[in-house]
């Protein structure tokens, strides 16, 4: 059990209403955003291919940013010194 599982009602369960009463809010949102995108002319099938592609964006990101800090190393520069080599923005 969750150390708040074994909390005595009173400032734990304040704490956990609160909590849940937040993620209620949250996944009021998150449906009154879905509701708009589909208003908007988004299908389901066509939000869930652009999640799956930011996924797979984030995991090449993700990649490429262990390959460059371990360049780095063997350099011995930091990661920063290598973008302008590899026309990268620091903000990519």
């Amino acid at each position: 059990p969750s150390p708040r599982s074994c909390q005595p009602n009173g400032a734990g369960g304040d704490a956990l209403q609160r909590e849940i009463e937040e993620l209620k809010q949250k996944d009021l949102a998150l449906e009154q955003e879905i509701a708009q995108l589909l208003s908007d002319g988004y299908s389901l099938e066509e939000l869930e291919e652009h999640i799956s592609l930011l996924h797979e964006y984030n995991d090449i990101k993700d990649a490429g940013q262990m390959l460059l800090g371990k360049l780095a190393v063997i350099r011995g520069v930091t990661t920063k010194q290598l973008y302008p080599e590899y026309d990268l923005e620091l903000s990519d």
